[in-house]
């Protein structure tokens, strides 16, 4: 029968000061990582967490240090083995955890986008509020707070609205053709380069991209800010100033065209009620 290993009060001691000077490198690395990931241009949530994720380490391998030296007969072979095991069993029972915490470290270390940042993924929209290793916390654009799983952003399509400074809208506006297009087009663009909210670079423009019945398309492209808000506001000034500046110009808009289609019937009764010349 084999007996427990042998415990000694310097080896306590001694176990002891490792612990505490683990847990003290531990906060250093911590701080120093962080620090050193924001120096390089990296998020405050991503800086944060690789450096907790690293004192982390730091503190394990503390601990496994400490129990070694409590417990001399137990070789560090032998404590890499059982978390070799304890990991094994811990990823078969929580598959679905795992797979958003390592999500979260490649998505964290890809640093995509950021806290602040306005994305949509899904059928999900809005700013990002915080990201942590397993789920993302977004605020959509109607107040609610959505929970999404690193491995959903990881896996699916993400759209960062914010991802540039500025951003391309458009708006389409029906016309009558027998305008003077070229004049349609100046006015429009005139228009919109006098709007605050449109930025002057890119110029906007005004593009006609489709033929109707008796009236065409135009095509109204400008850029803004990238925030919803900044675009919504820009496409609200632009339909708003550009209608306006048509109807004091006296363009005819589609709403003021009225096609009439010849059917039989309606021919017949007009040979009814026409006179007949001759």
């Amino acid at each position: 029968m084999s007996s427990l290993p042998e415990i000694t009060w310097t080896g306590v001691a001694v176990a002891l000061a490792v612990l505490v000077g683990a847990y003290v490198l531990s906060r250093l690395v911590r701080a120093g990582t962080s620090s050193t990931l924001r120096w390089r241009g990296r998020g405050p949530e991503a800086s944060r967490i690789f450096g907790q994720l690293a004192g982390y380490g730091v503190l394990a391998l503390g601990v496994g240090a400490a129990l070694t030296i409590l417990f001399p007969s137990i070789e560090p072979v032998n404590i890499l083995g059982g978390v070799g095991v304890i990991s094994i069993a811990a990823g078969i029972a929580f598959q679905t955890v795992l797979g958003n915490l390592f999500a979260g470290i490649v998505m964290l270390s890809r640093d995509r986008f950021r806290v602040g940042d306005q994305i949509a993924v899904q059928e999900t929209a809005g700013t990002v509020v915080a990201m942590g290793l397993s789920a993302t916390e977004i605020r959509t654009f109607d107040g609610r707070l959505v929970l999404v799983p690193n491995g959903t952003l990881h896996s699916k399509v993400v759209t960062v609205q914010t991802g540039y400074e500025q951003v391309r809208s458009s708006v389409l506006i029906e016309l009558a053709d027998d305008n003077d297009l070229d004049q349609v087009r100046a006015i429009a663009i005139t228009t919109m380069r006098d709007l605050p909210a449109v930025l002057d670079e890119p110029l906007p423009q005004a593009l006609l991209v489709e033929v109707g019945t008796r009236t065409v398309q135009l095509e109204l492209r400008f850029w803004s800010g990238a925030r919803q808000l900044e675009t919504k506001e820009a496409t609200h000034d632009v339909i708003r100033a550009v209608l306006a500046a048509f109807t004091a110009s006296g363009i005819e808009t589609s709403s003021d065209v009225i096609t009439v289609d010849t059917t039989p019937g309606l021919r017949d009764l007009l040979r009814e009620r026409l006179p007949r010349r001759g």
